[in-house]
């Protein structure tokens, strides 16, 4: 029996619309408050192919934070293990910009979700990729199938303006030895990454590899592979008494 995923989506839009106001619009870049408070969208894709949306899913945004999944897979394609002697897999247990870490830690990230950890994964991208912007953005329009994804050039030039932590970061990791490119062009690329624009059905239809163990069913290509020996050893033990449990 096939589950109502449109009534399901539009049961939960109608039941938290009313809480809108609750929260706030992020300010901490002057481009994002510009964004209207009222928009509000939610999109599934299935692996079979069946997509349900409710609200304003087809209204672009910046995707901030979720681009780092995408470039972390970019680079994970490309160097595997090794990105692990540069970034944790660890939870940080600090704010998502904090510095406090990198000190005791050897500028050494707890992961590559939080902002140092996504800085390092952009420089490794930066080595491997001679153009790392257009790169991007062929593995998001793929990943997407939208040929129109583009990155928003006020929003990364707010990043730019604005970004002074994330510039102390780079540096600071830059002083330990873990940043090999020009610091001012991995922030460039992380400002810009942070700015692509994409809606949620392109985020839907994007993120099916992560539920597909690696492959996308919409291009029939493994942009990941299963990797379940490089868990820490805690989660190994984990993996022994839960046979579903994965690592991309």
């Amino acid at each position: 029996m096939k589950q109502d995923y449109q009534g399901i989506l539009e049961e939960i839009y109608h039941e938290t619309t009313p809480l809108g106001g609750q929260g706030r619009v992020a300010d901490y870049i002057p481009a994002l408050a510009q964004v209207s408070p009222a928009q509000y969208g939610i999109a599934i894709e299935t692996l079979d192919g069946d997509s349900f949306s409710v609200g304003d899913a087809t209204t672009p945004f910046s995707i901030q934070s979720i681009s780092k999944v995408f470039l972390l897979s970019m680079v994970i394609r490309v160097l595997g293990e090794k990105l692990w002697a540069r970034v944790g897999r660890e939870p940080s247990g600090t704010a998502f910009n904090s510095l406090v870490q990198l000190e005791t830690e050897n500028g050494i990230p707890r992961n590559p979700l939080i902002n140092a950890g996504a800085l390092v994964v952009s420089d490794c991208l930066m080595t491997i990729e001679p153009q790392p912007l257009r790169r991007i953005l062929e593995f998001v329009r793929m990943l997407a199938n939208n040929p129109q994804i583009q990155y928003d050039s006020l929003i990364a030039n707010s990043e730019r303006k604005f970004g002074y932590r994330n510039a102390a970061l780079v540096n600071f990791m830059k002083s330990f030895g873990n940043i090999e490119n020009d610091e001012k062009e991995i922030l460039n690329l992380y400002f810009h990454q942070c700015a692509l624009m994409m809606n949620c059905v392109d985020l839907a239809h994007a993120c099916l590899f992560l539920a597909n163990e690696g492959i996308h069913p919409g291009v029939q290509e493994r942009i990941l592979s299963p990797r379940p020996h490089s868990l820490p050893p805690a989660m190994q033990a984990d993996q022994c008494r839960d046979a579903n449990l994965r690592i991309l």
